[in-house]
């Protein structure tokens, strides 16, 4: 495998030919583009101890775990966590940095649930997400690493509006701590966890009439659950996805309207793949409603950590970020993947190493983390070597820039959202040809078709296109431009001298 400090010869050599000096006062401006990151977690004391050990390890964009409405006990009576929040924001300001807070989004956890009558569970039944058999997503410790054992877990529906009007208050309060950023994890329909995975949930009374509200059918009776050929199933697909969209939309808007500079931030683990419909959470819908997204980025079965990586999953991951940086449109592209968690043969350093280099050359942003959690690190000094140096050139690989002679290649929402195996296929089919080919690309999307600039485009096995984008097929192509179409060709043009 390649290691990071094997390329740092030729990255600094790339920065001295450009002509490029980082500019501190624009890191500071544009903290989120710059982001060096690593997570901490908070207590009511400890804000400026954090603050130190961030600055120590050249962490510029500070994460806390200070769960407020993901946790039922300060869902319901939040201050002594929005007190804690308020001595970061203030600590983290006065020593120049930045800091963002972790928060739940459909999933909420009371701790030591048989031991008390207030959970969620128990004093609010209605708001949970139901499976079509009437089940409801209802948790206990060992379900995810994460829910300790006799904690009550519960996942929401986003039409639960009582709980919804409470979760906007929260934001709201939070973003008016004065922190940076509220930084929102899981916002998803329960497809994730064992015996859950086909269930395309949720089918919660308020869930239900609220898509017969948009589409005038019973989502109980009238769609074949899992059936992608049916078209009131698909109708259901796409009502998943833009729900948790405009879930995001909404935290959005109700923390800058407390606070116009604060950032929303989401953190999901689907990418460009089949998971994303499963869930719900879909990073190129979600690009356009926040300042970033934070990508724990994972997809098929195995081990995903750097240390064991193949060499194919390593032109996988860069294909995805590369879709991630074209949903972006400009925005930042957090990267939260996992390094190392014990591999034999395998240097924790290198694999922190490689994990930096593979996101940095994207123009992602890194995030340290130790083992499979968010916060620590594998190894310090190796983090305080990876981001010192990235500080350093920061401006070479984050300022904005323009492809100059690309490849384009046509990444499909809805082909991905009804036929995920065969579009993913050969859209990464394509990529790493291209990668393996040292050729220029540049990932296409259907906001981004109009403003093409190359002189060919790609379309891997496109299926499913709607008037407006082959009314923009049809002026790339009058254009001048060269369309290559792979597999099922969807565009209803006539094979000419410009369509192949």
């Amino acid at each position: 495998m390649p290691c990071f400090r094997d390329f740092v010869g030729v990255l600094v050599l790339a920065s001295t030919v450009a002509g490029a000096h980082t500019d501190q006062s624009s890191q500071e401006s544009d903290w989120m583009h710059h982001a060096r990151i690593a997570a901490y977690g908070l207590t009511p004391n400890n804000a400026d101890e954090i603050v130190r050990l961030a600055g120590e390890s050249h962490v510029n964009a500070i994460e806390v775990d200070n769960d407020i409405p993901g946790r039922y006990e300060s869902f319901v009576d939040p201050q002594e966590k929005l007190g804690a929040l308020r001595k970061l924001a203030s600590a983290a300001h006065q020593a120049g940095n930045h800091a963002f807070v972790y928060i739940a989004g459909t999933e909420c956890i009371t701790a030591d649930a048989g031991k008390t009558p207030h959970t969620l569970a128990k004093e609010h039944p209605d708001w949970l997400q139901r499976k079509l058999t009437g089940e409801p997503a209802v948790f206990t410790g060992g379900s995810a690493f994460w829910i300790k054992k006799g904690d009550e877990d519960v996942w929401i529906s986003p039409y639960a509006q009582e709980w919804r009007k409470i979760y906007m208050q929260r934001v709201r309060e939070i973003a008016g701590t004065g922190i940076d950023g509220i930084y929102v994890d899981i916002p998803y329909w329960m497809t994730h966890f064992t015996g859950w995975e086909d269930s395309w949930a949720s089918f919660d009374d308020y869930t239900v009439a609220a898509f017969r509200g948009k589409t005038g059918l019973n989502a109980r009776k009238e769609l074949r659950v899992g059936d992608f050929n049916d078209a009131n199933f698909r109708k259901w697909i796409d009502f998943r996805i833009q729900t948790l969209t405009d879930f995001m939309k909404e935290i959005d808007h109700n923390a800058k309207s407390v606070n116009p500079k604060i950032a929303t931030v989401a953190e999901v683990y689907p990418g460009i793949e089949e998971e994303v419909v499963r869930v719900g959470a879909d990073p190129y819908q979600m690009y356009a409603v926040l300042d970033t997204i934070a990508h724990e980025y994972e997809f098929g079965e195995g081990d995903h950590r750097a240390a064991a990586r193949t060499p194919l999953d390593w032109f996988k991951y860069q294909v995805g970020m590369a879709a991630f940086r074209s949903f972006a449109e400009g925005k930042p592209s957090w990267i939260l993947n996992y390094s190392w968690d014990g591999e034999e043969k395998v240097n924790p350093k290198s694999s922190m190493e490689n994990l930096a280099m593979s996101q940095l050359m994207v123009g992602a942003n890194f995030w340290d983390a130790k083992g499979h959690v968010m916060s620590g690190s594998n190894d310090l000094p190796t983090r305080k070597r990876i981001f010192s140096w990235i500080a350093k050139h920061s401006d070479v690989f984050y300022s904005p820039r323009k492809p100059i002679a690309p490849i384009g290649v046509y990444f499909s929402p809805s082909t991905r959202n009804y036929f995920a195996k065969e579009f993913i296929a050969s859209f990464r089919g394509v990529m790493i040809l291209l990668l393996e080919k040292h050729l220029e690309y540049q990932v296409v999307t259907p906001r981004t078709l109009t403003r093409f600039a190359g002189k060919t485009l790609v379309f891997p096995d496109v299926r499913v296109l709607d008037d407006s984008e082959k009314a923009a097929l049809r002026d790339v192509v009058a254009s001048g431009k060269r369309l290559i179409v792979t597999g099922t060709d969807a565009t209803g043009l006539a094979e000419s001298p410009n369509v192949l």
